[in-house]
């Protein structure tokens, strides 16, 4: 046992026991309190870190474990249960120390790991059917994982790695660009042995827990905080605002920073931090913080769009006059002329909720004090600018703090503004010693960003052929107490709420409004998830008014090259929307057929059941909006040839690391089990920009492919060979031909970071600001995209299941198809969560059981078609793919709702009462 869990266990004042076990094979003995969790026990006295903890409430699944050769929640098992049995986590999986079993080699070949948090619970659920059942179906496979959440993968490939376990695997390919090379970060994800914020932190890691608003609004005051701490002895420190060395506010926009780490006198939304509190982990887990010496004033809160901009509301901030945080527009053309002459027009009032990012690994982390210097260890997307906060937060430079990202176990966005990182960057500055902090699930849904809820109101008209003439449309956001994305989402909106259509005449406007709620932040869209659901809805309703085709409606209005965007912008090549859509036609025709066959039928017997079929495009801006949005990478090798490529784009399940190493290695043209990687660390890699917006591929894959070919051209001028010239590296001697060179005689001319040859490339994708009316070149490129959703509708029940997603995507070169299929599949899973069950109500929906996410068992099975239409800009003609993915599949999704009945679902999302309600309005 190790020394702190010795120290812990000394620390507990419950009776203990011995417990003993068989763990993954072997006897194993530790003291424990009988009543503590079998998760806690395993992963702190044991060293188990592959069993994850999401909930600690059963809902998630992360923590499964095998007992007995049965799975079973270990976050609901008092470890005194365990005594005497036979216990398996994902370690044991493996055939040897470091050495994948064939369940582990089937995920990593299928890409069934994204993230890879909730890939241990996936492992030993699938081990206990496969156990019982070589060769399961994918029915019966779907089953063994229902008990277990996955926010990325949309389940697909889990399934399809589980009842491909036993075939025999085809040769790992070792090619660059286009080739489906295994996530070269997948191995430590399926052995349990990848490090996320809770893991492989420092021995005696003092804890940090934090006291949070009960109330939206209220007014606060400590008592006597001195004599509270000195009633627990152990503390080490009771911090509040006034513990702040620097600036008590941060924001991910540093013009519009108002957030603090902790609320001075008053808080703006339920869970905001007022103080934490920080000691040995034994006494800070037993502390009871309902006595805590603050004394609350509830006070009126505006918690909705409607509440917040009312007259009489709560002003959420000085200085923003009305709770309006910022304003977009795009106008166009004369669109109110266009509507008042166009042959039919659709209009419509929609509105979505919250949406929870429901990621599976709460926030998490740890800190230190190194000397004068701060080294951060916690789930970021945005390393380069924590850093840069939390410098301003400690008072210190920049270049005394160091984050070091650890494995983020989903992020979709929230996990770009700061959580936990100012509390133990405080914590381990004052007490000098290690501290850490894992959110409870609760905190993570109370304090986490949330997708904006919208209120949109559009209006769209066509000519007597169809052609689109004209729209105008104006959408409410609620941005919550704090800005966090809420510009951004402003400003990206206008530009996108015509859908990737040809639309002459168009005005859009966007308000962002404060509330009294948590913030509202990057949710994968930024804000077009919602307006999406508007214009497409509306684009059936005018199909239909002229009698065309829904489908050939979009494709004779898709845009195409030399066609004006609505922000003016004109593309030469690299517009794949009408490809997307032309290749559903032949499901689309199937399908329709099909379903007007099964509903004739139910008609004819009286049965409730309906099918439909619905079709919706997207894009998508790759990067910032009109704003410099640059990535640097560095390669290099060392005279042994070690060939390093640090690459600082985090991964969160993406597949940064696996693409922008397959960009290098083919600029290069070195292969890929060549490369070394050097990971997201702002000592060690320089800044390739936060992992949003759908950037990574294009931008830092844009500055890989400079970087590595930058580096080919000085090994080439070394070894004097031609442009076409093919490279191998052999130990130390890097050859083309005849041409060798041994890397050994470079050792002298090394540079300090130790390379005898290095290549440190930017690329900043060129964008131009948008005037006042909102005309410019706001990205270099478009992702484009197109969904097909067959669906069918109880209308006794008013349930709709979801059968099918055909999903076709231009993702201009298809850098790594396997992981694009997988962005695919788990973007629609979101979608379709965003369309039918989800919604965060504040104060109401804090766990994953009250706040529902998509199962394996709700999510169809998705068949992606890549379409390649090469984008100038991108590396070898790539786009970005990860936040498009989600864009189409709702308003696809209750297209085909409509199609199937008739009912028109414009309130998201469409839970059984809201369809029922709208089938009634179908009747009536």
């Amino acid at each position: 046992m190790s020394d702190a869990a010795l120290n812990r266990k000394s620390d507990q004042s419950a009776p203990g026991m011995t417990l003993s076990l068989v763990l993954n094979g072997t006897a194993r003995q530790a003291g424990v309190t009988p009543q503590a969790r079998l998760s806690a026990v395993l992963r702190e006295e044991f060293g188990c870190e592959g069993v994850k903890v999401g909930c600690d409430a059963g809902d998630c699944g992360a923590c499964t474990v095998l007992m007995d050769g049965a799975p079973v929640c270990a976050c609901l098992m008092p470890a005194a249960r365990a005594e005497g049995r036979i216990v398996e986590t994902v370690e044991g999986l493996a055939e040897a120390p470091g050495i994948p079993g064939a369940l582990q080699r089937a995920f990593l070949r299928h890409g069934a790991a994204q993230c890879g948090i909730c890939t241990p619970g996936m492992l030993v659920s699938a081990e206990a059917l496969l156990r019982r059942n070589p060769r399961p179906t994918e029915a019966e496979a779907e089953e063994a994982i229902s008990g277990v959440l996955c926010r990325c993968t949309g389940y697909a490939k889990i399934i399809s790695a589980i009842v491909d376990c036993h075939a025999e695997a085809p040769p790992a390919p070792d090619g660059a660009v286009g080739a489906r090379i295994e996530r070269l970060d997948g191995l430590p994800k399926v052995l349990g042995t990848d490090a996320f914020g809770a893991d492989n932190w420092p021995e005696d890691t003092l804890l940090v827990r934090v006291i949070r608003s009960p109330f939206h609004h209220a007014r606060f005051a400590f008592g006597d905080l001195a004599a509270w701490r000195a009633a627990h002895p152990g503390l080490r420190a009771v911090l509040t605002a006034a513990d702040i060395p620097g600036r008590n506010l941060h924001g991910v926009i540093p013009p519009l920073a108002d957030q603090p780490v902790f609320a001075g006198t008053a808080t703006r939304f339920k869970g905001e931090a007022v103080a934490a509190v920080v000691g040995p982990r034994a006494l800070i887990e037993a502390l009871d913080l309902a006595g805590f010496p603050v004394e609350w004033q509830e006070l009126d809160a505006a918690l909705t769009i409607d509440a917040a901009l009312d007259a009489g509301a709560p002003q959420v901030h000085e200085g923003r006059a009305g709770n309006v945080l910022v304003k977009g527009f795009v106008r166009r053309g004369t669109p109110e002329t266009a509507l008042s002459g166009a042959a039919v027009v659709a209009e419509g009032q929609f509105s979505s909720g919250f949406v929870e990012h429901a990621y599976i690994e709460p926030e998490a982390g740890f800190a230190r004090r190194v000397g004068d210097r701060l080294e951060v260890f916690a789930c970021t997307q945005a390393p380069h600018m924590d850093r840069d906060d939390l410098a301003l937060i400690m008072g210190l430079p920049v270049d005394a703090i160091r984050i070091l990202p650890s494995a983020v176990g989903g992020g979709f966005g929230s996990k770009l503004d700061l959580s936990v990182q100012p509390y133990i960057a405080l914590a381990a500055w004052v007490s000098g010693a290690p501290c850490g902090m894992v959110y409870t699930r609760t905190e993570s849904i109370q304090s986490s960003t949330k997708r904006h809820p919208s209120q949109i109101t559009a209006r769209i008209g066509a000519d007597a052929e169809g052609k689109l003439v004209g729209m105008v449309f104006e959408g409410y956001f609620n941005t919550g107490a704090y800005a966090s994305w809420g510009p951004t989402v402003a400003n990206r909106v206008p530009v996108h709420a015509s859908g990737p259509y040809s639309v002459p005449h168009y005005e859009a406007r966007s308000v962002a409004v404060h509330s009294h709620c948590a913030p509202s932040g990057a949710f994968r869209g930024f804000g077009v998830p919602q307006s999406s659901v508007v214009q497409e809805s509306l684009f059936d309703e005018l199909a239909d008014a002229v009698g065309m085709d829904r489908l050939e409606f979009r494709i004779l209005n898709a845009l195409g090259v030399g066609q004006p965007t609505v922000t003016g912008q004109v593309f030469a090549q690299g517009v794949g929307i009408r490809a997307c859509l032309e290749a559903l036609r032949d499901d689309w025709a199937a399908r329709r057929a099909q379903t007007a066959a099964f509903n004739a039928e139910q008609a004819r017997i009286g049965g409730p059941l309906r099918r439909g079929v619905g079709v919706a495009g997207m894009w998508y801006g790759c990067g910032n909006t009109s704003l410099p949005n640059p990535s640097t990478i560095r390669v290099g090798l060392k005279a042994d040839g070690t060939l390093v490529l640090h690459q600082g784009a985090v991964d969160i399940g993406q597949g940064s690391n696996t693409v922008i190493t397959q960009i290098c290695a083919e600029a290069l043209g070195l292969p890929v089990s060549a490369f070394t990687l050097v990971g997201a660390d702002t000592d060690l890699t320089p800044d390739a920009g936060k992992t949003s917006a759908s950037r990574q591929t294009f931008v830092s894959g844009g500055a890989s492919l400079r970087a590595g070919a930058a580096l080919r051209w000085q090994i080439l001028r070394r070894l004097n060979a031609g442009e076409g010239a093919r490279l191998t590296l052999t130990g130390s001697v890097i050859s083309a031909g005849d041409a060798r060179l041994d890397l050994a005689t470079l050792a002298n001319e090394a540079n300090a970071l130790g390379y005898v040859l290095m290549a440190e490339e930017t690329y900043d994708p060129p964008t131009s600001p948008l005037d006042e009316n909102g005309q410019g070149e706001p990205y270099a490129a478009y992702g484009w995209g197109a969904h097909l959703a067959e669906v069918e509708v109880d209308t006794e029940l008013g349930l709709i299941r979801t059968r099918d997603l055909v999903c076709a995507h231009d993702v201009g070169r298809a850098i790594n198809p396997t992981l694009l299929e997988g962005q695919i599949e788990g973007g629609s899973a979101q979608g379709l969560g965003f369309a039918l069950m989800e919604e965060f109500i504040p104060g109401r929906t804090e766990n994953l059981h009250d706040y529902l996410i998509p199962t394996a068992g709700d999510v169809p099975r998705v068949r992606s078609i890549l379409i390649e239409d090469p984008d100038a800009h991108g590396p070898f003609g790539a786009k970005g793919i990860g936040e498009q993915v989600l864009i189409p599949t709702a308003p696809a999704i209750l297209n085909a709702v409509r199609d199937a009945t008739g009912a028109r679902l414009r309130h998201l999302p469409a839970t059984p009462d809201k369809v029922l309600r709208a089938l009634h309005d179908v009747k009536s």
